[in-house]
């Protein structure tokens, strides 16, 4: 099997043949035209790289927040798992954040 050299060289030769032909047809010097090509493939390369986004850090009020939940969700809900009567999961929520808005004040 070819190294990653070979097959670099094998590649540049292979779009080298493509471009005289082209280069040709349309009357313009190979090399302006590998100019070209090489010029856009560099971009585009550059394009297509993405830049990593870093780990979102969870805030003090988003873990406080799931803790009062867990906290709400377990007064609110029957054995089976169901809602209790009047309670929802907006409800829960909305209980929830307050709970958190008066801890975090002390």
């Amino acid at each position: 099997m070819a190294t990653n050299a070979q097959m670099a060289r094998l590649l540049y030769a292979l779009g080298d043949t493509l471009l005289e032909g082209t280069s040709k047809a349309a009357g313009v010097p190979a090399p302006i035209v590998q100019g070209f090509v090489e010029g856009v493939a560099v971009g585009t390369s550059d394009m297509v790289k993405k830049k990593k986004k870093g780990r979102r850090a969870v805030s003090a009020y988003n873990k406080a927040f799931g803790r009062a939940y867990k906290r709400q969700k377990a007064k609110m809900t029957k054995k089976n798992g169901d809602w209790k009567k009047g309670c929802t999961a907006g409800r829960c929520m909305t209980a929830a954040h307050k709970e958190v808005r008066k801890e975090m004040k002390r």
